[in-house]
């Protein structure tokens, strides 16, 4: 199969999916080889009646976590953190009180850094986890769309209605409270705003320009292309102001180019150094042929369920986002469906997308 061909085949099938699928209004797809030379960036659906653009910024839900946690390696590499710090020394002793309990013991001064990045620290998942009594926060989430959250609101929320899964560094729970404390701690750490240190040490170095946080601040250059809209099932809640509670764990909107130049940076060295990198990729298994870092997904062969040819790995998040990087290849691959609990679909999109490039080296 020749450049042309593969480039035709990935477009076709990703125009197709979308256009099969009644519940994806619109998606993005961004497709980087240079071994091969190829560069796609498609756009599929539309945008309050307007056709979808490659160039259109859309919600990019956990990958946000990626660059929460390169943040963080960031401050580690400038000496301002080490990841066995206890989180304790760096956040108010209000918002640690009885943080996390299990079984009866306080473990919350056992929290440490690295348990926060990798989800092991045993902490509730305030966005999913479901209460004994009374609605989830994802529920919230849609039923009460004009409520501004703030972090601390949110994590207060989680004291009082969730409880914790296991003593820190015992296990593995996806935990959206932590990467809440992670933010919070960044914030202490730069003595700003969690916008103004991604806009210091990532947005400006990078001239991430369409990069910015939810309800927290705005593009760096004015932008002549509408935001994607987000839906949750046929409802569009692009501007619903409960999206405020995904703070350090999902509320950063971009470009697929603006997440290509992000990871192009991550992989060749130039956010932080190749040991750095390798320090986040301390994995420990999420589910089968899936594991989870510092803020990192990898997939991991497993026979028959995950081939060693999918082996990659980036980030994903609830929207129906991902961005990965397959080194075999040396591709990157940046997705988004824009629509709630789709995340499995983008991620094979990105497999057939991975099928075809194999063929044509």
């Amino acid at each position: 199969m020749n450049r042309q061909e593969a480039m035709s085949r990935i477009e076709r099938q990703f125009r197709s999916v979308i256009q099969r699928n009644r519940k994806l209004h619109n998606a993005y797809f961004l497709v980087h080889c240079e071994p091969l030379g190829i560069h796609l960036n498609m756009a599929e659906g539309t945008t309050r009646g307007q056709p979808s653009l490659p160039q259109q910024r859309y919600y990019i839900a956990s990958i946000s976590k990626l660059f929460t946690s390169v943040l963080t390696a960031m401050l580690a590499e400038e000496g301002k953190l080490t990841y066995e710090d206890p989180i304790h020394h760096y956040l108010p002793s209000e918002l640690m009180h009885k943080l996390h309990v299990y079984k009866g013991t306080d473990y919350s001064t056992q929290i440490q850094i690295k348990h926060l990045l990798s989800h092991t620290s045993g902490l509730n998942d305030y966005f999913e986890d479901r209460p004994k009594q009374g609605p989830r926060m994802l529920d919230l989430f849609t039923s009460e769309p004009s409520r501004q959250w703030t972090p601390q609101e949110v994590i207060q929320w989680s004291k009082e209605h969730l409880t914790s899964h296991f003593p820190p560094g015992q296990g593995i729970h996806y935990s959206d409270t932590g990467y809440h404390l992670l933010g919070l701690l960044i914030e202490n750490i730069t003595s700003n705003p969690l916008h103004e240190a991604f806009r210091r040490y990532l947005f400006e170095p990078l001239q991430l320009h369409h990069t910015h946080m939810a309800f927290y601040s705005t593009p760096a250059v004015e932008d002549p292309y509408p935001m994607a809209d987000l839906y949750a099932g046929q409802t569009a809640i692009t501007h619903y102001k409960s999206i405020s509670m995904e703070y350090a764990g999902g509320a950063l909107i971009s470009t697929s180019e603006n997440l290509l130049t992000f990871m192009k940076a991550l992989t060749s060295g130039k956010l932080i150094s190749n040991e750095s990198l390798q320090r986040m990729q301390v994995w420990t298994k999420f589910r089968p042929g899936v594991d989870y870092g510092y803020g990192i997904v990898r997939f991991r062969t497993v026979p028959i369920l995950f081939p060693a040819r999918y082996n990659a790995w980036g980030a994903w998040g609830y929207s129906g986002t991902v961005m990965f990087y397959h080194p075999a290849l040396d591709a990157y691959l940046i997705c988004s469906l824009n629509q709630l609990r789709s995340t499995a679909k983008a991620v094979r999109i990105m497999f057939k997308a991975i099928d075809v490039l194999l063929k044509c080296r």
